[in-house]
């Protein structure tokens, strides 16, 4: 079933905000320039896909706004909600702290990973003699307000499989249990690099239909990274990336569900 897209961009807060960033690697004497000139807002609520073939430069404006690289020029703003604020995003009220990822310390960037941004990545990083449940309390260990485990697997779908170790699992199930373990922190940001890269598309169908629902019923702010167009239509917004460079903005009047997309 098609659903409604986020808050129009007028009612939504921002939640990045990326001004004129680039990013050069030195690869010996040749220069490689990742981004050029990035200039882009995330909205709170949004579910976008970032969309390119490889060496596009998305899985490099991902990791900034994930706090795992630095820009080499421009500005990187985070709006935090203040968190004892009521974290409802249909609030015209809410209250904000903007951290500027660009000019951070290590220890804030440290900071910001661990009680912010969930990650999920094409390979799942499963801890091997860990059960499912396990695997997710690795992180809500560490956490300030986690879910228990036992909730963010019922989430995607995975409350049978707690006990389960990650070699009794498929390649979706192991996926799902990242996905649990990136939510079960309540990110205010989860960043998906390739979330499907590594599944066929049945499974990748159940894995995008997790995402969906973590974005709709927890009001998570949602980045999908794909060279997959098919995946398109599920997002509030397309953002296409090529040679570094933002070609194309693209607003869905309506988001497909998983299992109507095209793969």
């Amino acid at each position: 079933m098609s659903v409604q897209p986020a808050q129009t961009h007028q009612n939504a807060q921002t939640v990045f905000e990326v001004n004129n960033v680039t990013k050069t690697y030195q690869m010996g004497e040749v220069q490689v320039h990742a981004l050029r000139g990035i200039n882009l807002a995330l909205y709170r609520g949004e579910l976008t896909v970032l969309l390119g073939a490889s060496g596009s430069g998305k899985s490099t404006l991902l990791n900034i706004l994930g706090g795992l690289d630095t820009p080499t020029e421009g500005e990187v703003l985070y709006s935090k909600i203040n968190s004892k604020i009521n974290n409802n995003i249909s609030s015209a009220n809410l209250q904000t702290q903007t951290m500027d990822l660009s000019r951070a310390s290590e220890s804030e960037l440290t900071e910001y990973r661990r009680f912010n941004v969930g990650f999920v990545f094409q390979f799942y990083n499963l801890i091997p003699s860990l059960t499912a449940r396990e695997n997710v309390a690795v992180v809500t260990e560490i956490a300030h307000a986690p879910m228990t485990p036992e909730a963010a697997l019922a989430l995607v779908g995975l409350e049978h499989r707690l006990d389960h170790f990650p070699a009794q699992l498929s390649g979706g199930e192991q996926q799902r249990v990242a996905i649990a373990r990136a939510i079960a922190k309540n990110p205010d940001v989860l960043l998906c690099d390739e979330p499907t890269g590594a599944l066929d598309s049945q499974t990748g169908i159940l894995v995008l239909e997790a995402l969906q629902k973590i974005n709709q019923e927890l009001g998570t702010t949602t980045a999908i990274i794909t060279h997959n167009a098919g995946i398109a239509k599920m997002a509030d917004r397309v953002i296409r990336l090529t040679d570094g460079q933002i070609t194309h903005i693209q607003s869905n009047p309506t988001r497909l569900a998983p299992h109507e997309l095209s793969w």
